[in-house]
Protein backbone atom coordinates (compact mmCIF):
# COMPACT_ATOMS: atom_id res chain seq x y z
CA UNK A 1 0.00 0.00 0.00
CA UNK A 2 1.18 3.51 -0.81
CA UNK A 3 0.22 6.32 1.57
CA UNK A 4 -0.04 9.88 0.27
CA UNK A 5 -0.59 12.50 2.96
CA UNK A 6 -2.06 15.66 1.52
CA UNK A 7 -3.39 13.33 -1.16
CA UNK A 8 -6.39 15.52 -1.91
CA UNK A 9 -4.24 18.62 -2.18
CA UNK A 10 -2.48 20.14 -5.15
CA UNK A 11 0.73 18.14 -5.57
CA UNK A 12 -0.67 15.17 -3.64
CA UNK A 13 -3.63 14.61 -5.95
CA UNK A 14 -1.38 15.07 -8.99
CA UNK A 15 0.87 12.38 -7.54
CA UNK A 16 -2.07 10.00 -7.07
CA UNK A 17 -3.11 10.74 -10.66
CA UNK A 18 0.35 9.82 -11.96
CA UNK A 19 0.54 6.71 -9.76
CA UNK A 20 -2.76 5.61 -11.29
CA UNK A 21 -1.25 6.10 -14.73
CA UNK A 22 1.60 3.80 -13.70
CA UNK A 23 -0.87 1.12 -12.61
CA UNK A 24 -0.98 1.80 -8.86
CA UNK A 25 -4.35 2.02 -7.14
CA UNK A 26 -3.54 0.48 -3.75
CA UNK A 27 -3.24 3.96 -2.31
CA UNK A 28 -4.40 5.45 0.99
CA UNK A 29 -5.21 9.16 0.69
CA UNK A 30 -4.68 11.04 3.96
CA UNK A 31 -6.04 14.57 4.14
CA UNK A 32 -8.62 16.95 5.60
CA UNK A 33 -11.34 18.00 3.16
CA UNK A 34 -13.29 20.44 5.31
CA UNK A 35 -15.80 22.63 3.49
CA UNK A 36 -13.63 23.54 0.54
CA UNK A 37 -13.91 22.04 -2.92
CA UNK A 38 -10.65 20.15 -2.51
CA UNK A 39 -12.64 16.91 -2.82
CA UNK A 40 -12.92 17.62 -6.55
CA UNK A 41 -9.21 16.88 -6.89
CA UNK A 42 -10.00 13.24 -6.08
CA UNK A 43 -12.76 12.91 -8.67
CA UNK A 44 -11.71 10.36 -11.26
CA UNK A 45 -8.77 9.03 -9.24
CA UNK A 46 -8.45 5.43 -8.02
CA UNK A 47 -7.44 4.73 -4.43
CA UNK A 48 -8.23 2.16 -1.75
CA UNK A 49 -9.31 4.41 1.11
CA UNK A 50 -9.45 7.94 2.49
CA UNK A 51 -8.37 8.64 6.09
CA UNK A 52 -8.68 11.98 7.85
CA UNK A 53 -5.25 13.31 8.79
CA UNK A 54 -6.11 13.46 12.52
CA UNK A 55 -7.32 9.86 12.53
CA UNK A 56 -4.24 8.77 10.62
CA UNK A 57 -1.71 10.31 13.01
CA UNK A 58 -3.63 8.65 15.86
CA UNK A 59 -3.22 5.31 14.11
CA UNK A 60 0.48 6.03 13.65
CA UNK A 61 1.06 7.03 17.28
CA UNK A 62 -0.74 3.94 18.54
CA UNK A 63 0.96 1.78 15.91
CA UNK A 64 -2.42 0.54 14.70
CA UNK A 65 -1.74 0.49 10.97
CA UNK A 66 -3.20 -2.88 10.00
CA UNK A 67 -2.07 -2.99 6.39
CA UNK A 68 1.33 -3.40 4.75
CA UNK A 69 2.88 -0.08 3.80
CA UNK A 70 5.37 0.07 0.93
CA UNK A 71 5.95 3.81 0.74
CA UNK A 72 4.84 7.05 2.35
CA UNK A 73 4.73 10.26 0.37
CA UNK A 74 4.36 12.90 3.07
CA UNK A 75 3.06 15.94 1.18
CA UNK A 76 0.47 17.08 3.71
CA UNK A 77 1.15 20.40 5.46
CA UNK A 78 -0.18 23.88 5.99
CA UNK A 79 1.39 25.53 2.95
CA UNK A 80 0.31 29.11 3.59
CA UNK A 81 3.31 31.43 3.50
CA UNK A 82 1.25 34.06 5.34
CA UNK A 83 0.11 31.82 8.21
CA UNK A 84 1.04 33.52 11.50
CA UNK A 85 -0.01 30.84 14.01
CA UNK A 86 3.47 29.51 14.77
CA UNK A 87 2.25 26.88 17.23
CA UNK A 88 -0.09 25.43 14.61
CA UNK A 89 2.68 25.31 12.00
CA UNK A 90 5.10 23.64 14.40
CA UNK A 91 2.53 21.01 15.34
CA UNK A 92 1.14 20.41 11.84
CA UNK A 93 4.30 20.71 9.74
CA UNK A 94 7.08 19.69 12.13
CA UNK A 95 5.79 17.38 14.87
CA UNK A 96 3.41 15.50 12.53
CA UNK A 97 6.33 14.92 10.15
CA UNK A 98 8.57 13.67 12.96
CA UNK A 99 6.07 11.04 14.07
CA UNK A 100 5.43 9.87 10.54
CA UNK A 101 9.15 9.59 9.80
CA UNK A 102 9.74 7.55 12.97
CA UNK A 103 6.92 5.18 12.06
CA UNK A 104 8.11 4.82 8.49
CA UNK A 105 11.71 4.09 9.45
CA UNK A 106 10.66 1.59 12.12
CA UNK A 107 8.83 -0.38 9.45
CA UNK A 108 11.33 -0.03 6.63
CA UNK A 109 9.00 2.04 4.45
CA UNK A 110 10.22 4.34 1.70
CA UNK A 111 9.74 7.86 3.13
CA UNK A 112 9.60 10.82 0.75
CA UNK A 113 8.56 14.18 2.19
CA UNK A 114 7.90 17.70 0.96
CA UNK A 115 10.28 20.39 2.07
CA UNK A 116 10.17 23.77 0.31
CA UNK A 117 12.26 26.34 -1.51
CA UNK A 118 10.94 28.73 1.17
CA UNK A 119 13.66 27.27 3.41
CA UNK A 120 16.26 29.17 1.34
CA UNK A 121 15.00 32.53 2.56
CA UNK A 122 16.32 35.46 0.55
CA UNK A 123 18.74 33.24 -1.35
CA UNK A 124 21.85 34.78 0.19
CA UNK A 125 23.42 31.34 0.41
CA UNK A 126 22.22 30.28 -3.01
CA UNK A 127 19.75 27.58 -3.99
CA UNK A 128 22.03 24.55 -3.83
CA UNK A 129 20.57 21.46 -2.15
CA UNK A 130 23.72 20.79 -0.16
CA UNK A 131 22.87 19.33 3.25
CA UNK A 132 26.20 20.59 4.63
CA UNK A 133 24.87 24.15 4.45
CA UNK A 134 21.42 23.57 6.01
CA UNK A 135 22.30 25.35 9.23
CA UNK A 136 23.18 28.56 7.38
CA UNK A 137 19.72 29.00 5.83
CA UNK A 138 17.35 31.64 7.22
CA UNK A 139 13.72 31.32 6.02
CA UNK A 140 11.72 34.55 5.69
CA UNK A 141 8.37 33.23 6.93
CA UNK A 142 7.05 30.82 9.52
CA UNK A 143 5.96 28.29 6.91
CA UNK A 144 9.50 28.10 5.54
CA UNK A 145 10.88 27.86 9.06
CA UNK A 146 8.58 24.93 9.94
CA UNK A 147 9.86 23.06 6.88
CA UNK A 148 13.45 24.00 7.67
CA UNK A 149 13.11 22.62 11.19
CA UNK A 150 12.19 19.22 9.84
CA UNK A 151 15.10 19.23 7.37
CA UNK A 152 17.40 20.00 10.30
CA UNK A 153 15.80 17.27 12.42
CA UNK A 154 16.40 14.74 9.65
CA UNK A 155 20.04 15.76 9.44
CA UNK A 156 20.67 15.85 13.19
CA UNK A 157 19.21 12.38 13.56
CA UNK A 158 21.48 11.09 10.78
CA UNK A 159 18.61 10.11 8.51
CA UNK A 160 19.71 11.81 5.29
CA UNK A 161 20.85 8.48 3.85
CA UNK A 162 17.49 6.85 4.66
CA UNK A 163 14.83 9.31 3.45
CA UNK A 164 14.18 11.84 0.68
CA UNK A 165 13.26 15.49 1.21
CA UNK A 166 12.10 17.56 -1.77
CA UNK A 167 12.45 21.33 -1.93
CA UNK A 168 9.63 22.30 -4.28
CA UNK A 169 10.03 25.66 -5.97
CA UNK A 170 7.08 27.62 -7.48
CA UNK A 171 4.74 24.83 -8.53
CA UNK A 172 1.72 25.65 -10.70
CA UNK A 173 -0.84 23.60 -12.58
CA UNK A 174 -4.21 21.82 -12.44
CA UNK A 175 -5.76 20.87 -9.07
CA UNK A 176 -4.55 24.00 -7.28
CA UNK A 177 -7.98 25.65 -7.55
CA UNK A 178 -8.91 25.19 -3.88
CA UNK A 179 -5.82 26.96 -2.54
CA UNK A 180 -7.43 30.41 -2.45
CA UNK A 181 -4.71 33.05 -1.92
CA UNK A 182 -1.97 30.39 -2.13
CA UNK A 183 -2.85 29.57 -5.74
CA UNK A 184 -0.13 30.22 -8.30
CA UNK A 185 -0.03 33.54 -10.13
CA UNK A 186 -0.93 31.60 -13.28
CA UNK A 187 -4.34 30.67 -11.90
CA UNK A 188 -4.98 34.10 -10.38
CA UNK A 189 -3.88 35.82 -13.58
CA UNK A 190 -6.08 33.55 -15.70
CA UNK A 191 -9.13 34.77 -13.78
CA UNK A 192 -8.03 38.39 -14.13
CA UNK A 193 -7.56 38.08 -17.89
CA UNK A 194 -10.82 36.19 -18.29
CA UNK A 195 -12.82 38.72 -16.27
CA UNK A 196 -11.00 42.04 -16.88
CA UNK A 197 -8.62 41.54 -19.79
CA UNK A 198 -5.52 42.48 -17.80
CA UNK A 199 -3.13 41.19 -15.13
CA UNK A 200 -1.93 42.98 -12.01
CA UNK A 201 1.68 42.39 -10.96
CA UNK A 202 3.62 43.82 -8.04
CA UNK A 203 6.04 46.65 -8.65
CA UNK A 204 9.68 46.02 -7.85
CA UNK A 205 11.30 47.68 -4.85
CA UNK A 206 14.72 46.29 -5.61
CA UNK A 207 16.89 48.45 -7.92
CA UNK A 208 18.37 45.31 -9.45
CA UNK A 209 15.00 44.29 -10.90
CA UNK A 210 12.63 46.31 -13.06
CA UNK A 211 8.88 45.97 -12.58
CA UNK A 212 7.82 42.50 -13.68
CA UNK A 213 11.39 41.32 -14.10
CA UNK A 214 11.57 39.67 -10.71
CA UNK A 215 12.49 36.05 -11.40
CA UNK A 216 11.24 32.76 -10.00
CA UNK A 217 11.77 29.11 -10.82
CA UNK A 218 8.26 28.16 -11.98
CA UNK A 219 7.84 24.39 -12.22
CA UNK A 220 4.81 22.69 -13.75
CA UNK A 221 3.12 20.21 -11.43
CA UNK A 222 3.48 17.35 -13.91
CA UNK A 223 7.26 17.79 -13.85
CA UNK A 224 7.24 18.13 -10.06
CA UNK A 225 5.40 14.80 -9.81
CA UNK A 226 7.76 13.07 -12.26
CA UNK A 227 10.72 14.24 -10.21
CA UNK A 228 9.04 13.02 -7.02
CA UNK A 229 8.37 9.57 -8.47
CA UNK A 230 12.00 9.29 -9.55
CA UNK A 231 12.81 8.66 -5.89
CA UNK A 232 10.07 6.06 -5.60
CA UNK A 233 11.62 4.17 -8.51
CA UNK A 234 15.20 4.66 -7.27
CA UNK A 235 15.18 3.58 -3.65
CA UNK A 236 18.95 3.76 -3.33
CA UNK A 237 18.90 7.55 -3.85
CA UNK A 238 18.40 9.55 -0.64
CA UNK A 239 18.93 13.02 0.77
CA UNK A 240 17.44 16.47 0.18
CA UNK A 241 16.88 17.55 -3.42
CA UNK A 242 15.58 20.58 -5.29
CA UNK A 243 12.49 20.21 -7.46
CA UNK A 244 12.34 22.97 -10.06
CA UNK A 245 13.30 23.72 -13.65
CA UNK A 246 16.78 25.06 -12.98
CA UNK A 247 15.87 28.15 -15.01
CA UNK A 248 14.49 31.34 -13.46
CA UNK A 249 12.00 33.25 -15.61
CA UNK A 250 10.37 36.64 -15.12
CA UNK A 251 6.80 37.37 -14.15
CA UNK A 252 6.44 39.10 -17.51
CA UNK A 253 7.47 35.91 -19.32
CA UNK A 254 4.96 33.97 -17.23
CA UNK A 255 1.98 36.21 -17.93
CA UNK A 256 2.97 36.66 -21.57
CA UNK A 257 2.69 32.87 -21.94
CA UNK A 258 -0.73 33.09 -20.30
CA UNK A 259 -2.03 35.83 -22.62
CA UNK A 260 -0.68 33.93 -25.63
CA UNK A 261 -2.40 30.71 -24.51
CA UNK A 262 -5.68 32.59 -24.10
CA UNK A 263 -5.25 34.39 -27.45
CA UNK A 264 -5.47 37.75 -25.67
CA UNK A 265 -3.33 40.91 -26.10
CA UNK A 266 -0.74 41.50 -23.38
CA UNK A 267 -2.04 43.95 -20.76
CA UNK A 268 -0.16 44.35 -17.46
CA UNK A 269 -0.84 46.81 -14.63
CA UNK A 270 1.85 47.19 -11.98
CA UNK A 271 0.53 47.73 -8.47
CA UNK A 272 2.03 48.51 -5.06
CA UNK A 273 3.20 45.57 -2.98
CA UNK A 274 1.51 45.22 0.44
CA UNK A 275 3.75 46.48 3.24
CA UNK A 276 3.46 43.23 5.18
CA UNK A 277 5.19 41.18 2.48
CA UNK A 278 7.84 43.63 1.27
CA UNK A 279 10.47 42.38 3.71
CA UNK A 280 9.65 38.73 2.92
CA UNK A 281 9.52 38.97 -0.86
CA UNK A 282 11.84 36.77 -2.93
CA UNK A 283 13.10 38.63 -6.00
CA UNK A 284 14.97 35.66 -7.44
CA UNK A 285 14.77 31.90 -7.02
CA UNK A 286 16.40 29.26 -9.17
CA UNK A 287 16.78 25.60 -8.30
CA UNK A 288 20.22 24.16 -8.77
CA UNK A 289 19.47 20.75 -10.33
CA UNK A 290 23.00 19.37 -10.43
CA UNK A 291 22.31 16.95 -7.58
CA UNK A 292 19.15 15.36 -8.98
CA UNK A 293 20.64 15.21 -12.47
CA UNK A 294 23.77 13.51 -11.09
CA UNK A 295 21.49 11.05 -9.29
CA UNK A 296 20.09 9.98 -12.66
CA UNK A 297 17.02 12.11 -13.36
CA UNK A 298 17.27 12.79 -17.08
CA UNK A 299 13.79 13.81 -18.23
CA UNK A 300 13.36 17.18 -19.95
CA UNK A 301 11.55 19.81 -17.85
CA UNK A 302 9.00 22.23 -19.31
CA UNK A 303 9.63 25.97 -19.34
CA UNK A 304 6.78 28.37 -18.53
CA UNK A 305 5.83 28.76 -22.17
CA UNK A 306 5.05 25.04 -22.54
CA UNK A 307 3.77 24.44 -19.01
CA UNK A 308 1.40 27.39 -19.03
CA UNK A 309 0.13 26.43 -22.48
CA UNK A 310 -0.77 22.91 -21.30
CA UNK A 311 -2.34 24.24 -18.09
CA UNK A 312 -4.46 26.86 -19.84
CA UNK A 313 -5.58 24.96 -22.91
CA UNK A 314 -6.16 21.53 -21.37
CA UNK A 315 -7.41 22.49 -17.90
CA UNK A 316 -8.26 26.12 -17.16
CA UNK A 317 -10.21 26.81 -20.34
CA UNK A 318 -12.01 23.49 -19.89
CA UNK A 319 -12.50 23.93 -16.13
CA UNK A 320 -11.01 20.46 -15.77
CA UNK A 321 -9.12 18.46 -13.13
CA UNK A 322 -6.33 15.95 -13.65
CA UNK A 323 -8.54 12.98 -12.75
CA UNK A 324 -11.17 14.07 -15.26
CA UNK A 325 -8.84 14.81 -18.14
CA UNK A 326 -8.04 12.44 -20.98
CA UNK A 327 -4.33 13.27 -20.79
Amino acid sequence: MIIVTGGAGFIGSALVWKLNKHGYDKIIVVDELGKSEKWKNLNGLSFADFIHKDDFIGMVLQRKINFKVDAIFHLGACSSTTETDADYLIDNNFHYSQELAKFSLENGNRFIYASSAATYGDGSFGYIDDEDNLESLRPLNMYGYSKHLFDLWIKRNKLLDKVVGLKYFNVYGPNEYHKEDMRSVVHKAFEQVRDYGKVKLFKSYNPNFKDGEQKRDFVYVKDAVDMTLFFFDNKNVNGIFNVGTGNAQTWIELVTALFDSMNKPLNIEFIDMPEEIKSKYQYFTQANLTKIRDAGYDKPIMNVQNGVKDYVKNYLLKNSYLGLSRD
